[in-house]
Parts: C-alpha cells; sequence; structure tokens
C-alpha cells in the first residue's frame, strides 16, 4: 500500500523492555548459581553460569557506552539452558516469545496516512478509516488523533532533522481527507 505520508513516534517501551530482559538474564543466572552451590559442580551448569554472566557484563558495558542494548539473543539461548536443566523446561517459552518479540517492542511505531484511511504499524495492523476520525493534528513534535468514539491518540513523534514535510501541509492534508466525508 502506498501512504502519502508516514509519521514516525517515539518508542516509550524500550527501556522498560530492557529492563525485564535484564531481569530475565539476572534470574537465570541466579538460579543456575545456586544450582551449582545446592548440586555441587557440573560441566553444564558451569557453562550455563559463564555463558549468562557473559550476556550480563557485555550488555552492562554496553549501557555503559550508551548504546542500544540487544538481549534478543541471549534471551534465545537462555531459553536453551533452560531446555537443559531437569527440571522447570517449560520456561523456555518465555524467554523465546520475548526474545522474538524485543525487535517489535523496541522497532519505531509508524502511522501511514493514505487516501482511505490511517494505518498503525503495530504487531497486527490497525487501520482507522478517515470517517472514523474527528481531527488530526501534527504540532510541536506531537501527532494527535482524535477519533469519534472519544479515543484519543497523542504520541509524540520521533526527532528528524530533514523532514519530507511541513507540518503545515501535512495538517491541511488531513484536514482535506476530513472535510472531503
Amino acid at each position: 500500500m502506498h501512504y502519502d505520508y508516514v509519521v514516525t513516534l517515539k518508542r516509550d517501551n524500550a527501556r522498560k523492555t530492557d529492563i525485564v530482559s535484564f531481569l530475565l538474564l539476572l534470574f537465570s543466572f541466579l538460579m543456575f548459581s545456586y544450582l551449582i552451590v545446592r548440586r555441587g559442580l557440573s560441566i553444564f551448569l558451569c557453562i550455563s553460569v559463564l555463558i549468562l554472566l557473559a550476556g550480563l557484563l557485555i550488555n552492562i558495558f554496553e549501557l555503559r557506552k550508551k548504546k542500544d542494548l540487544y538481549f534478543r539473543n541471549w534471551l534465545f539461548v537462555t531459553g536453551l539452558l533452560w531446555l537443559g536443566m531437569p527440571f522447570l523446561q517449560w520456561l523456555i517459552i518465555p524467554f523465546v516469545f520475548f526474545a522474538l518479540l524485543e525487535a517489535q517492542a523496541k522497532y519505531p511505531l509508524e502511522i501511514g496516512f493514505h487516501p482511505d484511511g490511517v494505518v498503525i504499524n503495530t504487531f497486527f495492523k490497525k487501520k482507522i478509516p478517515w470517517t472514523a476520525l474527528d481531527t488530526v493534528i501534527l504540532k510541536d513534535g506531537l501527532l494527535t488523533l482524535d477519533c469519534k468514539d472519544n479515543t484519543l491518540i497523542q504520541k509524540e513523534v520521533l526527532d528528524d532533522d530533514d523532514p519530507d514535510a511541513d507540518e503545515n501541509e501535512f495538517n491541511e492534508y488531513c484536514r482535506s481527507k476530513l472535510v472531503n466525508l
């Protein structure tokens, strides 16, 4: 589908995703370390603890360098390590689930505007026809979608050094679509 305008919005949940991922790795590290103390040394547990420690330390160093954190691979490997445990093998499910959804959670949210309506690019695309909207305004880096069912979507636009169109042009486009209903 061709969009006349695409507005990229900031994602607020990247930090929350990182915290949950870090806590899952930390929990696994502590559980595997506890098992070493409780049951004694085994090659599998020692390698598991070293892998988890490496994942935690690498991400801590990346955080100190102000780089983006990516836990996807570490979560997937940790899930596989839980699969090798004699108990709680079902923990592979949340680890693989979070590993697969991390990219979607951190990807900037995009809203496409076309002659038939508005499409919000989430995991399941949400289509809003122009007839369901009262107003659409982009002002001072804030996009506002006011729906007729009293739903208000208001998000901050991602900083763009080179905007493709100015706010007035975009607002006029939206106004013309809303008036022509």
